[in-house]
C-alpha cells in the first residue's frame, strides 16, 4: 500500500545531516584523539585518512548494485554497518579497533552519501534541484554543531567517544525513518523532455571532470577543515580554531539552499567558486590576526558550500538511468582527494608550517578550472 503522507524526504535529509555531524565532529576531535594517542601533524593526516581512504572504496563496488536494487533496502543495510561500526568504537578502547571501526564509517558515510543522493533524484525528478540544495545544507549544518557539541562535552569531561555514541543513536532514528516511509509515492514526469538535456545517455567524459573538480574541492576542505584547529593552536596561539571550523559549514548552509534555487546557473556559480576560494586562501596564510582568518572563514564557507550541488545539478541530467553510478564515481573522486590531501596537508604541515601546506591545496584550483572549461564545451556540444 502507497501512503498519502511523504516524508522520505526527511530521512533522506536525517541520514546527510547524520554525515555532516561525523565529518565535522571527527575534525574536531582529532586534536584530541592525536593528543590521545600522541600523535604527529604528520600522523594526524595519515590517521584522518584512514577513513577518507575508506570512502573512494565503497562506489568502486556499491554503486552499481544500488543501481540495480531498490535503493531504500540498499540504504538500510549500509544504516546497519554504520551503527555497528560506531558502536564498537564507543565500547572498545582499543587503537586497532578504532582504525577498524573508523574505515567502516568512511565506508557506510561514503555509501550513505552517494546512494541518498541517487534515490533523491529518482524519487522526486520534478523536486530535485530545490531539495538538493537542502539536502546538501544538511551536511553542512550537521558539520557546524558538530564541532560545538564537541566542545561542549569534551569541557564537560566526557571523552571525545562521545561522537561516535551520538552517530549510532542517530543512525538507529536514519533506520528507523526509511523503513517506515519505504512505500512511498514517487513524483512523476509528465514532460520527457525533464529526464535530461542529452537523452538520458551516461556522459562519462562530463562526469569525469566533474570527478576532478570534486576530487580537488573535497581535498581542499578536508585538509582545510581538519587542520584549522591546529593551525589556531599552534600557530596563532588562539583556542577559536573550533568556532573557525563551525563558522566555514554554517555559512555553507545559506550558499547551498541558494544554489538549489539556481540550478540553471550552475555552471557559473561553480566558475566563481573555483576562482574565489584561492583567492580567499592566499590572503588567510598572509594573516597573523585570529580574528582576520575567523571572518575570513565566512567568503571561503560560502564559496565552498556551493560547489557540491552545484556539482551535483550538473550530474544528475549527464547521468541518465545510472544515476548511483554517477553519484558513486563522484563519491569515489572525493574519497581520493580526501585521502591524498589530507594526508599532504599533514606531511608538508610537518615538513614546514600549515600556512604553507593549506596555500599548497588551494594551489591545485588551477586543475578544477581547466576541468570546468572542458565541460562546458562538452555541454555545449550536447545543445
Amino acid at each position: 500500500m502507497i501512503k498519502k503522507h511523504d516524508f522520505l524526504w526527511l530521512a533522506f535529509f536525517l541520514i546527510i545531516l547524520i554525515n555532516g555531524f561525523e565529518a565535522g565532529g571527527y575534525q574536531a576531535s582529532l586534536l584530541n584523539i592525536g593528543k590521545d594517542y600522541d600523535l604527529s601533524n604528520t600522523s594526524k593526516g595519515l590517521f584522518a585518512s584512514v577513513e577518507l581512504f575508506a570512502t573512494m572504496l565503497a562506489p568502486l563496488f556499491l554503486g552499481a548494485w544500488a543501481d540495480r536494487n531498490n535503493k531504500i533496502n540498499c540504504l538500510n543495510i549500509i544504516l546497519f554497518i554504520q551503527i555497528l561500526a560506531a558502536s564498537l568504537i564507543t565500547l572498545i578502547n582499543l587503537r586497532s579497533v578504532f582504525i577498524v571501526g573508523v574505515f567502516f564509517l568512511g565506508l557506510s558515510t561514503s555509501a550513505l552519501q552517494f546512494i541518498t543522493i541517487a534515490a533523491l533524484a529518482d524519487s522526486y525528478p520534478l523536486s530535485y534541484n530545490q531539495k538538493i540544495g537542502f539536502l546538501t545544507s544538511m551536511y553542512a549544518f550537521g558539520a557546524f554543531i558538530a564541532p560545538l557539541i564537541v566542545s561542549v562535552y569534551l569541557k564537560i569531561g566526557l571523552s571525545w567517544k562521545t561522537l561516535f555514541l551520538l552517530i549510532a543513536l542517530a543512525s538507529v532514528f536514519a533506520f528507523l525513518g526509511l523503513t517506515k516511509s519505504n512505500n512511498y509515492q514517487k513524483e512523476t514526469v509528465v514532460n520527457p523532455d525533464l529526464e535530461g538535456e542529452n537523452g538520458g545517455n551516461f556522459i562519462i567524459l562530463a562526469i569525469i571532470c566533474l570527478c576532478v573538480i570534486m576530487c580537488i574541492y573535497v581535498g581542499f576542505e578536508n585538509g582545510f577543515a581538519f587542520f584549522i584547529d591546529s593551525l589556531f593552536a599552534q600557530e596563532l596561539n588562539s583556542n577559536l580554531g573550533k568556532y573557525a571550523l563551525s563558522l566555514f559549514w554554517i555559512i555553507m548552509i545559506p550558499a547551498r539552499v541558494l544554489v538549489g534555487y539556481l540550478g540553471k546557473y550552475s555552471k557559473i556559480i561553480l566558475l566563481i567558486c573555483i576562482i574565489s576560494i584561492p583567492t580567499t586562501i592566499l590572503l588567510i596564510t598572509n594573516l597573523i590576526n585570529p580574528i582576520g582568518i575567523l571572518l575570513l572563514c565566512i567568503p571561503l564557507g560560502f564559496a565552498s558550500g556551493a560547489i557540491y550541488p552545484s556539482v551535483l545539478n550538473i550530474a544528475m541530467p549527464l547521468a541518465g538511468s545510472k544515476k548511483a553510478t554517477a553519484t558513486g564515481m563522484i563519491t569515489t573522486a572525493t574519497g581520493i582527494g580526501g585521502v591524498c590531501f589530507t594526508a599532504l596537508t599533514g606531511f608538508v604541515g610537518g615538513q614546514y608550517n600549515l600556512r604553507i601546506a593549506i596555500l599548497v591545496l588551494a594551489a591545485f584550483f588551477l586543475i578544477s578550472l581547466i576541468a570546468l572549461l572542458i565541460l562546458i564545451r562538452i555541454t555545449k556540444k550536447l545543445t
